[in-house]
């Protein structure tokens, strides 16, 4: 039988029965690799295609729940599930139960306005960030059979991996789904998504002897949603998508993530309203029902008061605007992952970024290989290739500059003249990495290459051309004072020494890394990027400090940033980091610039002390060092060259890794928070003055202020003036600092701009009552003070939109023009037409109208000068 073109036995329950999940990964654990392979429906050299792709259409691919594209109904449902579309649409009924048909009509039109327009803007841009998001693949390494190359690896999409498939794991790598380990090497996993423990696992191939019943404590299985840290293995896969554990709990740990201040914000200003709504509501019901003694009629008002005092359009202006900054970046080639990320953009005050990539060009270049006196040594050279070539985990950049000398694999015969052993893979504590290999003469070399200072910490000899001889202190002084001379050229340096192994040892360890021969130094030149000086002066001037999180050292980190003309200032090291207490960091963090040779956990160390100091952080990173602190920061940055677990933590990815970009981000953030802000102030401004107009006119007056119909249609027709916010100019005044949610300082302009409405509408009332004699006229009352309501709250957005003066200083966006001129026009017509007539409204006297034109000027005016004011004592 062809073990490759076997159909799926047991696989075939896979995702039928969920209890069974346990039970499948604690078998394949107990079994021996081949036996687990077999039991699978596979083999140790892995699946083939034509076995693969009909394992893909059976169970489908793998991608967990949260990662499947919303269809249009789920995106549409999105948009209308939250707590003030309810209110309405509870209203609207109520209206329809009540026989005000017309107003049940009005009342959904507003909920179908305000959520079509979130949805058509919001798939714009969903659409817009898959197209992007398809340049960015995160992939695994999987054998096959037929091998179709030299490396039996591929890399494939990791929606297409099935159960049954082999994959090879290195640092850097996610989890591709449920596995069950073949082999593995110092194999360390980072699981605490599933589990919340922070500390790093490691992991075996042997079978287990079933002692454990809990499956993600097994050594020999690996979870999706985990990330390898060291180390390497390979496995075979047993569970894939939403029938992994993570895809299992995939909604509950998508919905752990932390409101963020804006989210916060948001929520407690819809609930403020809502709050003055069951406050004022039932007092309206009552005033009017006692004074007009017509409770239908009051009820039909004050349901009509509800929904002209509910921001039903909130949550499409936040949507619309958050949407319009995701489509503005995505013109600038960058994926926005999470909509938030855009606000807290403009939020963020310090970004934290390594310089490799970001400061300098990412093109580094492999310049020099010297012994240690300083002179080309070929040698070095060569065994630095080595090196590079038989490591299997994450090949870095430096590796890869060494990998571009092709010209040693036919000076050194790779193909016959050496074969790999073993390997001791690199991690962020040792820093260096070692391989075993042998030659063909059967001498066993192990070669070690990494950090300076930890390379030194291992040797004990130097070789120097045929010469092998003790390092003594003048030896560990001369080569510092070669390398610091290098650093302060710019150049980036890796030591590399050996050891000859005895050829009977089969297995080795980090313990193996001692008394070893130093042979010298590779040196590597990572030019500065041009546009980095630039960039880095651009934040400065939106109020965005730029601090440096690096493990490299401080000679070289220093040059680079002088480079840039970024003041290094004292440069903290991480030796110095892991000292202090966490109060302690906090005090220097704030004030440091640089910080050098930091492991994982101390960069995010440090964007938590940033934090505490009350900062918004930005962090931008691409390699498995950054994940932590990508997922600390408000705003996780990557690349889409980045190592798959900093695509996964972070929010926003690059297609191109430029602080220009990121410059651009900050100012869409920002223009995004001005004209969600805008439509809050006016919000809730206006409904604070309209509670005392309201309350004061069902108190003197024989009737209705306004007939329910006409409270809705001014409803409707000034929340159609409003949908055009997102479109707004933003003053660049605004845009030069960051900005961060203040319900404060929301609640007092509320307090001190929402009565000045009320001075007019009283204003009006009187107007109508005593000018016009409407005591006995309620339409004629009615219609005046429609019109001067709708003029009112149109134009005041202009006065609220900007701390300059308004049409003249500073101006609003042709679409917000429009749509104020369009209303005001349509607001002031309508009692002359038939529609008008139809919702109670009558034709106003001539003279209403220099009259009403006078109360709007005066009313402009006074509202600028408060708010003037109010910018002055409390800011914007």
């Amino acid at each position: 039988m062809n073990v490759f073109s076997k159909p799926m036995q047991e696989t075939d329950r896979i995702g039928v029965e969920p209890a069974a999940h346990d039970g499948l990964l604690a078998a394949v654990s107990r079994l021996q690799p081949r036996e687990a392979c077999a039991k699978l429906g596979s083999a140790l050299e892995g699946l083939s295609d034509t076995e693969a792709d009909a394992r893909l259409k059976k169970f489908g691919p793998n991608i967990v729940a949260r990662e499947r594209k919303a269809t249009i109904l789920e995106e549409l449902w999105g948009r209308a599930r939250n707590p003030l579309n309810a209110l309405l649409l509870t209203l609207a009924t109520t209206s329809y139960f009540l026989g005000d048909v017309r107003a049940a009509v009005v009342i959904a039109v507003m909920v179908i306005l305000a959520i079509t327009t979130a949805f058509v803007q919001e798939h714009r841009s969903n659409e817009a960030a898959a197209k992007l998001r398809a340049m960015v693949h995160t992939t695994a390494s999987v054998r096959r059979v037929p091998s179709r190359s030299e490396d039996p690896f591929s890399e494939i999409p990791m929606e297409r991996l099935v159960s049954g498939d082999v994959v090879r794991l290195s640092a850097g790598d996610m989890i591709p789904g449920d596995l069950r380990l073949l082999e593995a090497k110092d194999l360390f996993i980072n699981q605490s998504a599933l589990t919340g423990e922070s500390m790093p696992a490691e992991r075996h191939a042997p079978a287990c002897d079933g002692g454990s019943e809990d499956a993600l404590a097994l050594p020999n299985l690996c979870f999706m949603g985990a990330n390898v840290v060291s180390g390497y293995g390979t496995g075979v896969i047993v569970q894939t998508g939403s029938n992994t554990f993570f895809g299992q709990l995939a909604h509950e740990i998508a919905g752990r993530r932390v409101p963020t201040a804006f989210d916060q914000g948001i929520n407690k200003f819809t609930w403020l309203m809502i709050r003055f709504i069951l406050v004022m509501v039932p007092a309206v019901f009552l005033i009017n029902g006692v004074t007009k003694h017509d409770w239908l009629e009051a009820l039909l008002f004050a349901v009509a008061v509800a929904v002209g005092l509910t921001p039903e359009m909130l949550p499409m202006i936040v949507t619309v605007n958050l949407a319009k900054g995701a489509m503005a970046m995505s013109r600038q080639k960058v994926i926005v992952k999470r909509l938030n990320a855009i606000q807290n953009f403009g939020a963020m005050d310090v970004l934290c970024t390594d310089k490799t990539g970001t400061l300098t060009q990412d093109r580094i270049i492999l310049k020099r290989h010297l012994d240690i006196q300083g002179r080309d040594s070929e040698r070095v050279l060569q065994y630095a290739f080595l090196n590079s070539h038989f490591q299997s985990g994450l090949r870095n950049l430096l590796d890869k500059a060494v990998l571009a000398h092709v010209e040693l694999e036919q000076t050194l015969n790779i193909g016959s003249g050496y074969s790999k052993l073993d390997e001791i893979p690199f991690d962020f504590s040792r820093r260096r990495l070692s391989v075993v290999v042998a030659r063909e003469d059967g001498k066993h070399i192990l070669i070690c290459k990494g950090a300076v200072e930890e390379i030194f910490s291992v040797c004990t000899n130097y070789a120097l051309d045929a010469e092998v001889g003790r390092l003594d202190e003048t030896h560990f002084e001369a080569a510092k004072q070669q390398t610091i001379a290098l650093n302060s050229d710019g150049f980036r340096v890796v030591a590399v020494a050996y050891k000859e192994m005895e050829a009977s040892k089969t297995t080795y360890s980090i313990e193996d890394e001692g008394g070893l021969t130093l042979l010298g130094y590779i040196a590597f030149l990572d030019p500065p990027k041009e546009s980095a000086r630039e960039a880095i002066a651009a934040l400065a001037r939106k109020g965005v400090q730029v601090k440096v999180l690096t493990g490299d050292n401080e000679i070289i980190t220093r040059k680079i940033c002088h480079e840039v003309q970024l003041d290094p200032g004292e440069i903290l090291l991480g030796a110095r980091i892991a000292q202090m207490s966490e109060a302690e960091l906090a005090e220097i963090a704030d004030r440091t610039t640089v910080f050098a040779k930091l492991n994982p956990a101390q960069k995010e160390q440090v964007v938590r002390a940033l934090h505490a100091k009350g900062h918004v952080v930005g962090f931008l990173g691409d390699g498995i060092n950054d994940s932590p602190a990508l997922k600390a920061a408000d705003v996780g940055i990557s690349v889409d060259t980045a190592v798959d677990i900093a695509k996964e933590s972070a929010d926003i990815i690059l297609l191109e890794k430029s602080l220009l970009v990121l410059a651009e981000g900050v100012t869409e953030g920002r223009k995004v928070f001005a004209n969600i802000t805008k439509y809050i102030k006016m919000g809730a401004s206006s409904n604070f003055g309209n509670m005392f107009s309201v309350l004061g006119a069902s108190i003197f007056l024989p009737f209705l202020p306004m007939a329910p119909i006409q409270v809705l249609t001014n409803n409707l027709l000034y929340d159609f003036s409003q949908t055009t916010i997102p479109t707004d100019n933003v003053d660049e005044e605004y845009l030069a600092s960051p900005r961060k949610w203040d319900i404060g300082n929301i609640f007092k302009f509320m307090v001190f701009i929402g009565p000045i409405s009320s001075i007019f509408d009283y204003a009006t009332y009187g107007m109508m009552l005593y000018v016009f004699d409407a005591w006995n006229n309620p339409s004629l009352f009615q219609t005046g003070w429609f019109v001067e309501s709708l003029l009112t709250q149109t134009l005041i957005i202009h006065i609220i939109r900007t701390a300059k003066v308004p049409f003249i200083e500073s101006h609003a966006s042709p679409a917000l023009i429009a749509t104020t001129v369009i209303i005001c026009t349509v607001g002031m017509t309508l009692p002359f037409t038939w529609a008008g007539s139809a919702l109670g409204f009558e034709p106003l006297p001539w003279h209403y109208w220099p009259l009403v034109a006078a109360m709007l000027v005066t009313y402009a005016v006074l509202t600028h000068l408060v708010k003037v004011w109010f910018i002055r004592r409390w800011g914007l």
